[in-house]
Formats: structure tokens, C-alpha cells, sequence
């Protein structure tokens, strides 16, 4: 199943995710220095001061964590011939980001991934992260696909996935984690040039084709193209 398809018809939010911390050297000794966050989009006074004691705070999730967020954003979104992955569009840093902006994501995903870490120590005896990739897909499986109900082309109510028994806590889980990684990977600058969306252009509108005016026995007049419908395109 081509994830990559699904994951854009989700895809919901914008927030933009500068790096704002700095390793610098003084006197022999290694200290971190916070430097003022660079934001290249507009915002009013209150927008940034909310998003600099959001950086200020510095990351919530822990290395582990982030490790098994990055390995689920990459399964999610992986790297193809198209576009790099949800990792090289730094989807792991917009979701830490905004667990810390919207502080209701905090418990269910750190819940989540400690439950996926459990069952995969029951499973395999190894923490997500640590399992091989056909193990960790095994595992995403069976909470990436939960059971729907949708009607066919005839009205037909028709079931489609399965969640076993115990499953759900990782369904709710992951569906949050999946819809994070979309909003991350396609608000960011690689997720757009996956898309192909190029924003509004300019351009030159040159009246209706001749073609058309002939099927509808209509021409313009030499007034009317010399004045309305003859443009010079600009560069």
C-alpha cells in the first residue's frame, strides 16, 4: 500500500519549526547558547513572543522518544524517488514542537510510545527502535489499519481492517502520530515540492481560443482585441 498517497488527504495544519540553539566554546569549556529564533514568516508581537517561550523551553521528548518518532515519521512517510523522508523535512522537531504549543498531545503520545514499546518487548523482547525493520512494520501493521465501516458504489455497508484484541490503545496512538507526521512533512518546504503546489502565479489571460468563438458562430471585433483581449506576457 503506497502510505505516501494516503498521508495527503489529511494533512491539516501550518507552523513553521526554527532551530534555535547554538553549541559554542568559552574558555576550553562546552556550553549551549540559546540564540534569537529566526523566523521567516510574519507574526504579530504576541504570535512571537508565544513561539519564543515555546523554544525557550527547550525539547520535551527525550532521545529515545525522539528516535522512535523519528523510526514511525520515516514509515510513514518514507524516502522515495519524489521527495526525501519525514525525517529530512524534520518532522520529529515540528512534532516535539507542538506537543509543547498543544499540551493535550503530551500524555497520548508519550503514553502511546511507551505502550509501543511495551509491546514490543512482550513480542520481541526489544524496544521499538531496536527491533529489525520487518519486526517494526509487523507491529505498525497491526495498528495502522483500524476496522472502518464505509459504504461501496452499491450503498453496501462494508467492513474493511481488523483491530485485535488489546490493539487499541495503539490505533488511537497511532492515527495521532500519523496525522502529525502529514501536517509536519506537507507544510514543510520538501512536503510542498512533493505535492507540486507552486501558490498563485501570474499570468495573462489572451480572451476565449478561436476555436471556441467559431463553434459558437462568435468573433471578437478589431476594437475589442485591440483594446480588451491582446496582451504582451511579462516576464
Amino acid at each position: 500500500m503506497d502510505r505516501r498517497k494516503l498521508i495527503k488527504l489529511i494533512t491539516t495544519g501550518t507552523l513553521a519549526v526554527p532551530a534555535v540553539i547554538a553549541g559554542c566554546k568559552e574558555e576550553g569549556k562546552k556550553t549551549e547558547v540559546a540564540t534569537e529564533p529566526q523566523f521567516n514568516l510574519d507574526r504579530t508581537n504576541e504570535e512571537l513572543a508565544h513561539e519564543k517561550s515555546l523554544l525557550a523551553m527547550g525539547r520535551f521528548f527525550t532521545d529515545h522518544e525522539m528516535a522512535t518518532i523519528t523510526v514511525l515519521a520515516d514509515i510513514i512517510i518514507p524516502k522515495d524517488e519524489v521527495s526525501g523522508s519525514a525525517s529530512d523535512a524534520k518532522v520529529p522537531a515540528f512534532i516535539d514542537f507542538i506537543v509543547q504549543d498543544m499540551p493535550e498531545h503530551q500524555t497520548p503520545m508519550r503514553g502511546g510510545l511507551r505502550w509501543l514499546d511495551m509491546q514490543c518487548l512482550k513480542r520481541y523482547e526489544k524496544s521499538f527502535v531496536d527491533c529489525t525493520h520487518q519486526q517494526q512494520i509487523e507491529m505498525v501493521d497491526d495498528i495502522a489499519y483500524p476496522e472502518i465501516e464505509y459504504q461501496d458504489e452499491k450503498g453496501n455497508k462494508v467492513k474493511k481492517g481488523k483491530v485485535k484484541p488489546g490493539m487499541e490503545p495503539g490505533v488511537s496512538f497511532f492515527d495521532l502520530m500519523r496525522n502529525l507526521t502529514a501536517t509536519g512533512f506537507y507544510t514543510s518546504e520538501i512536503g510542498v515540492k512533493d505535492v507540486g503546489y507552486i501558490g498563485n502565479t501570474p499570468n495573462n489571460w489572451n480572451g476565449v481560443p478561436d476555436d471556441v468563438l467559431k463553434q459558437h458562430g462568435l468573433a471578437y471585433s478589431e476594437k475589442e482585441l485591440k483594446e480588451c483581449v491582446s496582451f504582451t506576457k511579462t516576464a
